[in-house]
């Protein structure tokens, strides 16, 4: 199975409990982290949940199936009580009418970093430099190159994680990856009983769930429709996931938006979309491919859509180019090669960023 899903965890079926929804309410204490949840999962729904490192999906799971007891509140599936703090019950993880699949990486321990990887095309017959050539691609793309020639033991769990996601993208083609993923959604679709699904790919989550919420910092910040949870992300991290700039301000009665980060630029709103939000703390997201760059400031756009900024960082992105500009604010850009060729764009190179008022996504800022 593709390593990108981290973990998933389901009732058990048996007589009536392949029927019954999981919901979990309370708090887990764990030293100095603490996760409050508030969830159910309905019988046949696959809710998604996604989060940084360290923001207590683990917990979460761990809590469902019984190796971490609630400090505070209930675990039920269905009316069965599985944890509970006041009053006290708690079924062990092996009475529990769930099935959990851990995550585990599997990394050869006498093996560097970038040999792990290559194990996966070396699998295929590839040859030993191709496969190498192979390795240092997604080492390269997962931003572990600076770890090649580390041992695993030598990694933190975070950074064994996503060694562990490099070697299994090394090891499937692109056919081959639509393939599992048809076959892991037919299998859930499938299944009558509730099913949560832990993972860090944007595809998996938009394309496996029927629901996503969002953890970090031990509590939930956003949850929704997969697609309404990517058009309008409530967080940096959710940006970031699926591609979007983020940014926060506050929207003032003549749909202006004054953000907190961008030394007092204004970004013009003016007509505001029907259902754009009210005057107050808002949230405005920006798609890269809806900035446009010049070499010169534009004088056909208003000053308040249009920045400054330098160029700091140029990606391929298959067919397009990422640009990583820093400004006030800063921006993700997206454009062709051969755009990036005609306007001589490298690293440390001044630019001015526009963007329409039309291409502007505001809503309301609920953290």
């Amino acid at each position: 199975m593709s390593d990108p899903i981290t973990a998933s965890l389901r009732p058990v079926p048996g007589p009536g409990r392949e029927r019954s929804a999981l919901t979990l309410a309370g708090a887990v204490q764990r030293g100095g982290f603490r996760l409050e949840v508030d969830l159910t999962v309905e019988p046949g729904e696959v809710l998604g949940v996604i989060g940084p490192n360290g923001s207590g999906k683990t917990t979460l799971l761990r809590t469902l199936a019984g190796l971490t007891p609630l400090t505070e509140g209930r675990v039920c599936v269905g009316e069965q009580v599985l944890d509970s703090a006041e009053p006290p019950v708690f079924v062990a993880p092996e009475q529990r009418p769930i099935g959990f699949v851990f995550q585990n990486y599997r990394l050869f321990p006498h093996l560097s970093v970038r040999d792990n990887v290559a194990f996966a095309p070396r699998c295929r017959r590839t040859g030993r430099r191709q496969s190498r050539l192979i390795a240092d691609e997604w080492l390269n793309r997962l931003g572990l190159s600076d770890l090649a020639t580390r041992k695993p033991p030598q990694l933190s769990g975070g950074q064994a994680q996503r060694v562990a996601l490099a070697r299994a993208l090394a090891a499937l083609d692109a056919k081959t990856k639509l393939e599992i993923r048809a076959e892991l959604r037919r299998h859930l679709t499938e299944f009558p009983g509730a099913t949560l699904l832990v993972t860090h790919d944007p595809l998996e989550a938009m394309v496996m769930t029927d629901r996503l919420i969002v953890i970090e910092n031990g509590r939930i910040v956003q949850r929704g429709e997969p697609a309404a949870v990517a058009r309008r992300p409530a967080t940096q991290y959710v940006a970031r996931l699926v591609g979007l700039n983020l940014y926060h301000g506050v929207l003032d009665d003549s749909g202006r938006v004054v953000l907190d980060d961008a030394a007092g630029t204004l970004i013009a709103t003016h007509p505001l979309p029907a259902d754009a939000a009210t005057p107050g703390r808002v949230l405005v997201a920006i798609r890269p491919t809806a900035i446009a760059v010049h070499t010169v400031r534009p004088d056909h756009f208003s000053p308040r859509n249009v920045w400054a900024g330098t160029v700091t960082g140029l990606e391929l992105l298959t067919d397009r180019v990422r640009a990583q500009v820093s400004g006030t604010p800063s921006a993700l850009v997206d454009l062709t090669p051969d755009a990036v060729a005609d306007l001589g764009l490298a690293e440390g190179r001044p630019v001015w960023l526009s963007a329409k008022a039309t291409d502007l996504d505001i809503y309301p800022d609920t953290q």
